[in-house]
């Protein structure tokens, strides 16, 4: 079995190396910088991408892209941040007594007395209450779904205790920017929307099921629960299904959302899907369960496998 190295005196054990927050940040704000995974940014991209899939294909589907679009790219660029952030930081505090026992976690600044349960209380809310800002330059029913996602996200960390699947909990929080998105430059929410969320938790599935693997023993020691230690050795098999499922879901957005008379968008859009799958067996052909630096680098590279339906459907959009 392949175990991560030890990490650098106080970065956490999955930081990347050598991140601004270790080397940059004033010392008084690390621990909140590291509450919010900034030394970590895999996580907002993987909340942040379903968000521009639902944004360029809403413009596919429209046939428009305007200025306020570019405000709703940026805006759910910044959201992103601040909203994983304070998901995490919530996270956090729910596990405070958790991740003192996991190795990968130990020094996450709350069981590393950087930071008391209630100042990170403190950090989360202010988070929300910035994201909310940025949240009302949106239209009506995008502010409604957007007030409606904090329920996932209150409730995820919890999931591990009571189901097997806790990652279909982060997927019900992580993909909700498709929907977000999609409404805010459409004005209401459809069914391509409906679809590229539902991929994204086949995605979310896929991708946090690797990563569950890391902590498997430590999971199994303190009876914490997950699809990794579900599935075991079966592991690929299931990690076949979510792959078919979030493409095919996806391609089914993609054939909703599709103008009439438009080969060359549809063709543009088609490929979306096409890439993402063959990123994902990429990576499935890659897993080895007990590798943890490999499990890891495969999570991290999901990054690219989500920007790849960005790419395509932001082209088909500007066709």
């Amino acid at each position: 079995m392949t175990r991560p190295g030890k990490a650098p005196e106080g970065q956490i054990a999955d930081a990347v190396s050598g991140n601004w927050v270790d080397k940059s940040a004033p010392e008084a704000w690390k621990p909140y910088f590291r509450l919010s995974r900034l030394d970590r940014p895999i996580g907002t991209w993987l909340l942040l991408l379903p968000c521009w899939w639902g944004l360029f294909l809403g413009s596919v589907h429209t046939g428009t892209f305007t200025w306020h679009d570019l405000w709703i790219f940026a805006g759910c660029g910044i959201g992103a941040i601040l909203m994983r952030g304070a998901g995490c930081t919530w996270n956090d505090i729910t596990d405070r007594d958790i991740d003192g026992s996991v190795a990968r976690t130990a020094l996450r600044p709350i069981p590393a007395g950087d930071v008391t349960a209630r100042q990170a209380l403190g950090w989360a809310v202010a988070q929300c209450l910035v994201a909310f800002l940025i949240l009302l330059t949106f239209n009506t029913a995008a502010i409604a779904l957007g007030i409606l996602a904090l329920l996932p996200v209150a409730i995820y960390p919890f999931a591990k205790r009571f189901t097997w699947w806790p990652q279909i909990f982060l997927g019900l929080a992580f993909n909700w920017g498709a929907l977000l998105a999609w409404t805010a430059h459409t004005g209401s929410l459809g069914w391509p929307a409906v679809l590229l969320y539902l991929s994204g938790m086949g995605w979310t599935l896929f991708y946090d099921t690797i990563y569950a693997h890391q902590d498997k023993e430590d999971d199994a020691l303190i009876g914490v629960k997950s699809t990794a230690r579900l599935f075991g050795d079966r592991t690929p098999r299931f990690l076949a299904m979510f792959l078919v499922g979030a493409t095919l879901l996806m391609a089914g957005a993609v054939w909703i959302a599709l103008p009439p008379n438009a080969p060359l968008t549809a063709t543009l859009v088609a490929l979306g899907p096409i890439a993402f799958a063959i990123h994902l067996a990429r990576q499935l052909a890659r897993t080895e369960l007990d590798n943890h630096d490999r499990l890891l680098a495969l999570f991290r590279s999901n990054r690219d496998a989500g920007l790849l339906p960005v790419l395509f459907f932001a082209g088909a959009a500007f066709v």
